[in-house]
């Protein structure tokens, strides 16, 4: 994990080499050391100040430390953290009303972090092929695209098409069948399989490089779903709360998932807190102890999660967004470096791809990056998301794309 070539100092080296001598290796971070956020900011434990183009992979949209989302947090934590669901709070009714008349649903089912969100929309969609579709116990299938990034649980790495998410990890959960992503053809034509009860789809291929489907793709592909009786799952975990200009990824095209799946910003980057929307007769298939979390729903998340959307709606970050992420997209575009082959993105979930002989450009970019005081991280070898929060300013945005400018000399040496 840790780069002896890197220029740390002695403290940054002292957490690192704590980490790598007692933390499992799964991960592989930039050499950096936070210890304090504020907006759109980072700072590490040298004191050094750096724009944050990561926002936690878009669960800070809100900024780290929104003061009202902290101050929520604290308030409720000085009266009541948790219960269980053995028992009812005063939150949970409130939390549920307010969050299923945000998003026009009729019931949340709360839950903790994302992939457990993508786990209860798997069971929900396996439920209801059984009660509502009539297919036969244990044949439900789901539809998946490859290249797909849901989490990294048992069942989710099992419809993973990256080697790195599977390999050795067996046996897998059957069921699930893959497509390639952004290819109607192949959606209707394995829909067509009578025993197909969804199809779970990403708006915008987050982890694999920020992969924007063709317009039109999913709301004909919510067409194809209703066509085929297929409830349409949307992943919003990362392209959802005003990250990409609209509140949802699906609103760009007017599509209102049957199953939607909430996470990361939902808490504003304090806590793991995530949900699941769902009309009554998808939500109402699960009775009474066929599913549930001792976190989810708890009064702390509960009271979170309510003040981080409304200052996502309150301070009109999905237009902040919208523009800021045309500016940026323009500004690196303008650039017309050699090593960009392509840039692109919706709001401010956004993606630069590396041209370079060196398989490590990508990476030594982001170092050089961090060097000038700016945070981002390579994914699937050549490609960086630009994914700040989305409060940051046109001023801002203007100072990082001359740090992006200045840092892409790194490649010409």
């Amino acid at each position: 994990m840790l780069d002896i070539q890197e220029k740390l100092s002695a403290e940054e080296k002292h957490y690192l080499l704590l980490e790598e001598k007692y933390g499992a290796h799964n991960y592989h971070p930039l050499p950096v050391v936070l210890e304090k956020g504020s907006g759109v900011f980072v700072w590490d434990v040298n004191g050094k100040r750096y724009y944050d183009f990561l926002s936690g992979y878009s669960a800070i949209n809100q900024g780290h430390c929104h003061p009202r989302i902290i101050d929520a947090l604290k308030k409720q934590a000085d009266i009541l953290t948790l219960t269980s669901r053995a028992f009812h709070s005063n939150l949970l009714g409130e939390y549920e009303k307010f969050v299923t008349t945000f998003f026009g649903y009729e019931k949340v089912l709360p839950m903790n972090s994302g992939v457990e969100a993508v786990e209860t929309g798997i069971k929900l969609c396996r439920r209801w092929g059984y009660m509502n579709k009539g297919i036969h116990e244990n044949e439900a299938r789901i539809i998946v695209c490859a290249e797909n990034f849901h989490g990294r649980t048992s069942t989710v790495i099992s419809f993973s098409t990256d080697p790195l998410s599977h390999k050795d990890f067996g046996p897998f959960m059957p069921g699930f069948d893959i497509v390639p992503y952004n290819d109607l053809p192949a959606l209707e034509k394995a829909l067509q399989e009578k025993n197909v009860a969804g199809f779970l789809v990403e708006p915008i291929q987050g982890e694999a490089g920020v992969v924007v489907p063709d317009p039109g793709y999913l709301s004909k592909a919510k067409s194809l779903c209703e066509k085929y009786n297929v409830l349409f799952i949307a992943d919003e975990i990362q392209t959802g709360l005003a990250r990409t200009g609209r509140m949802l990824a699906c609103d760009h095209e007017e599509v209102r998932p049957d199953i939607l799946l909430l996470g990361k910003a939902l808490s504003g980057g304090t806590m793991p807190v995530s949900a699941i929307l769902a009309d009554d007769d998808i939500m109402l298939n699960i009775k009474a102890g066929e599913h549930g979390s001792t976190y989810g729903g708890n009064p702390l998340a509960c009271a979170v999660a309510i003040e981080s959307l409304k200052v996502l709606d309150e301070e009109n970050m999905m237009e902040n967004a919208e523009k800021m992420g045309q500016i940026l997209r323009k500004g690196i575009e303008a650039m017309e470096s050699p090593f960009i082959s392509l840039v692109r993105g919706k709001g401010l979930l956004n993606a630069i791809v590396i041209k370079h002989e060196n398989p490590e450009a990508a990476w030594d970019l982001c170092v050089e990056l961090k060097n000038n005081g700016l945070l981002a991280k390579p994914t699937h070898g050549d490609k960086i998301r630009f994914a700040p929060p989305l409060i940051i300013t046109e001023d801002q945005i203007i100072e990082c794309l001359a740090i992006i400018r200045e840092s892409l000399k790194i490649l010409e040496r």
